[in-house]
């Protein structure tokens, strides 16, 4: 017959067992509903995530037929610039705007055929000096994007990268998007943010800007002789009236013609933006779409 203290000492194991099967089966109901939480998570993700790429096609059907009836023509009063509002889905929502690409300056213009431009060069150093930044930032990024390793005045090239911290080569070729300015010499963080509404980056050099969504910034840019209130003047203008033609937009300057050709008043390069909600996912899409027909074509995308 057990004595008191081994009836005791049992008691006291089979209350432990009974709170650690308590506990564990705590711990797994518990795991179970963060699984099941996380699943739910994921497949939310995922129906945003479709959604919003979704947006893309639908852009694509938009410029489709802005493009069937005039491909000469694109300013921001066509059904394709306007911003599409909240569109409230089963669980969440969905919205979404398409935003011209060449109404700003093409920071891979300043390269042709892995050259410098000296002309697109002398616009992009009247930009930085309108936004009051270094000039010198146009001879680093030059040297970034020709073909050649020779430094440029105030450039750099792979001895400036090669000597960093964590080195790396210069990459001799146009940009690929606007975070790889990052790796360029002089562009900060606070640089890029001050730069990032008035430049795109383009799959291509020599594009002209689209004077009907170009913010007088970039106007006086490419515009030698003409003055930050003109621009502003003329900007507003356009808000209200685009331009059908370059000569129209030349005579109401009242300027020499140096820099007409580097303007136009239709686009190619459309950037789209979406965002989706779905339960508790959410997802965004940025997509550079070109268009040289009817349907346009999807250069690069980004999806979160």
């Amino acid at each position: 017959m057990k004595n008191p203290t081994q009836k005791g000492m049992a008691l006291v194991m089979v209350l432990l067992i009974v709170a650690m099967a308590t506990t564990i089966a705590a711990f797994m109901a518990q795991q179970q509903g963060f699984w099941q939480r996380a699943m739910e998570n994921g497949r939310d993700r995922a129906q945003a995530r479709r959604i919003a790429e979704a947006g893309i096609d639908w852009a694509r059907a938009v410029l489709a037929g802005d493009a069937s009836v005039s491909q000469k023509l694109d300013h921001g009063k066509e059904m394709w610039a306007m911003r599409l509002p909240a569109v409230q889905l089963e669980g969440g929502e969905v919205r979404g705007a398409i935003h011209d690409q060449q109404g700003l300056y093409n920071l891979n213009n300043l390269v042709r055929d892995g050259t410098v431009s000296a002309p697109d060069l002398a616009n992009f150093r009247r930009l930085l000096d309108t936004l009051g930044l270094p000039q010198d930032l146009g001879g680093t990024l030059v040297d970034w994007l020709d073909a050649n390793s020779e430094t440029s005045a105030n450039g750099a090239e792979d001895e400036y990268y090669m000597s960093r911290e964590r080195p790396y080569r210069c990459a001799n070729r146009l940009l690929s998007d606007m975070g790889e300015l990052a790796w360029v010499k002089g562009y900060d963080a606070s640089t890029i943010q001050r730069l990032e509404p008035f430049v795109s980056v383009l799959p291509e050099s020599n594009t002209p800007v689209n004077v009907n969504f170009a913010p007088p910034e970039v106007l006086i840019s490419v515009l030698p002789g003409l003055y930050l209130q003109d621009a502003r003047r003329i900007h507003l203008q356009i808000s209200e009236t685009p331009f059908k033609s370059v000569e129209d937009f030349m005579q109401q300057l009242h300027i020499n013609r140096t820099g007409s050709e580097n303007l136009s008043v239709s686009s190619k390069y459309f950037m789209v933006t979406g965002y989706a909600t779905q339960g508790e996912g959410e997802s965004s899409v940025h997509a550079l779409l070109k268009r040289d027909d009817i349907w346009a074509t999807q250069v690069r995308k980004s999806l979160q």
